[in-house]
């Protein structure tokens, strides 16, 4: 490498560092109420961002661990996901309470709640009714990784079947007490994905952008995983451990902008 060349690649290089270093001193200079706001904001965008990709529909919602308060977590009032906005955004306990508020949650709510109770790396939440898991859960198909964007389901993907839980008599399909909830906790288990037989999924993640990432492949590896096994073929499958990818920041980024760019179109 000549001395010109030495010279610009040590002043990029210092670029970037100076570049960094200012990111990593304003972050640490995140106040309380800038940190609260950005993940109200982030959740708003992931309800909107599931809804344009058919991950959620009318119903299904995503939480988020209180970022002040890792007894708390951050829900939506109950509503359609993508009408939510920053104002929806509620604060709920441990035992699914709502803290400081008197509006309506989802039924459901105890689905994070209970998650929340009992696995500490989980930060962000999501339930959904995608179609396209539907059929594994009515078939009891272990739903397995097919391609490395489904890297998180290769320890696998646990069946909650809610007739071995509810009340004798009740033939509700909701998680809407404790109990119900606790049980699917348990069925979870340290998995990053639980099918719910007649219902959906729920999904874990130690951060928004990455269980919105996580739903979102869920959903595709679901309908890839049925395209394979209707090849009439035994489909090779990812084997644990084998990994591609770290985090879902690029997909957020390209979600983020295209949920901005909406914004202003509709303006």
């Amino acid at each position: 490498m000549n001395r010109r060349n030495f010279l610009g690649t040590s002043l990029k290089a210092a670029a970037v560092a100076s570049v960094m270093a200012t990111s990593l001193k304003t972050f640490a200079a995140e106040t309380d109420a800038e940190k609260f706001g950005r993940t109200v904001n982030d959740l708003v965008r992931a309800n909107h961002i599931l809804y344009r990709y058919d991950i959620v529909d009318g119903y299904g919602h995503i939480s988020s661990r209180n970022p002040l308060n890792k007894d708390q977590f951050l829900l939506c009032r109950s509503m359609a996901p993508a009408l939510v906005t920053k104002d929806d955004i509620f604060t709920w306990d441990m035992d699914g309470k709502p803290v400081n508020h008197d509006k309506k949650g989802y039924l459901e709510r105890f689905i994070h709640s209970e998650i929340y109770k009992v696995r500490p790396d989980v930060n962000a939440i999501v339930h959904c009714h995608t179609p396209s898991v539907i059929p594994f859960g009515a078939t009891h198909t272990p739903m397995k990784a097919m391609y490395h964007m489904g890297y998180f389901m290769t320890d696998g993907v646990p069946e909650y079947e809610i007739r071995d839980f509810r009340d004798p008599g009740s033939k509700t399909m909701l998680v809407e007490n404790p109990k119900l909830g606790a049980a699917l906790a348990k069925v979870l288990s340290n998995h990053t994905v639980a099918v719910m037989r007649g219902h959906g999924a729920v999904i874990v993640a130690p951060s928004i952008p990455d269980v919105v990432g996580r739903s979102f492949y869920l959903k595709v590896n679901a309908a890839t995983q049925q395209n394979a096994l209707a090849l009439g073929k035994n489909p090779i499958y990812m084997e644990p451990g084998e990994n591609a990818v770290q985090d879902h920041a690029r997909d957020w980024e390209l979600w983020v902008r295209e949920e901005e760019s909406s914004c202003k179109l509709a303006k």
